[in-house]
């Protein structure tokens, strides 16, 4: 009777009702997210550097792996990126322009590197060389990276290959070896100056925020 009557309402009530909205949260992985990375990146690189310079230039031997070894940089040092700017002059560039050197210069360095790979006399340096290496690889697409995530084009143009038409080759060891000091030192000092940029530039970005969306089903 009438408690039949009023299940059959409560039945098609409930059967009429619309969806309700389903509650959806996800983390949105944005700019400053990719710039921790990288900035956590370039950290380890300058930690993983430190190790192997001191093996290279043991295996380069003396004066180079000596302390107080402190050489004028040569003209034929001049193809290795130089990271010795005036610190204001390079502030005063803009996002963009710092970005885009730190990717020209990364993916240089990573030329020379490899170059160094294939020339290492021992298993271990070859090995220590070819993990920096790769650690680097994974530097220049996260540079790639942050800037697609902010809007930068890529730098056009090729890199440059390890050695330049007309560049000539080392006339002695020594030389050589001196072209090997500079291409640590300056890849150092590389890491040195991108670990500040991307301080500062993760500060620029405000952080990731959760964001609650309504998925409405059925309405």
């Amino acid at each position: 009777g009438d408690s039949w009557g009023i299940f059959t309402f409560l039945c098609a009530a409930l059967c009429n009702l619309p969806a309700l909205p389903a509650l959806n949260c996800s983390e949105e992985l944005g700019t400053s997210q990719s710039i921790q990375k990288t900035y956590d990146l370039t950290r380890y690189l300058e930690h993983q550097l430190r190790t192997l310079a001191g093996t290279y230039l043991n295996y380069l031997g003396p004066p180079f792996n000596e302390p107080d070894f402190n050489p004028p940089r040569l003209a034929r040092a001049e193809r290795v990126p130089s990271a010795t700017v005036d610190l204001d002059l390079w502030r005063g560039l803009t996002d963009n322009a710092r970005l885009a050197a730190n990717y020209r210069a990364y993916s240089r360095l990573l030329c020379y590197l490899r170059a160094l790979d294939g020339q290492a006399g021992t298993a271990e340096l070859r090995h220590r060389l070819g993990h920096f290496c790769s650690s680097l690889q994974g530097l220049v697409l996260s540079i790639a990276g942050v800037m697609s995530s902010l809007g930068y084009p890529l730098p056009a143009g090729p890199v440059g290959p390890p050695a330049p038409p007309g560049t000539p080759v080392a006339p002695n060891d020594f030389l050589k070896k001196m072209d090997d000091f500079w291409l640590l030192k300056e890849l150092q000092t590389w890491l040195w100056r991108s670990a500040k940029d991307f301080n500062r530039l993760k500060k620029k970005v405000p952080p990731a925020v959760v964001t609650l969306r309504l998925e409405a089903r059925g309405f």
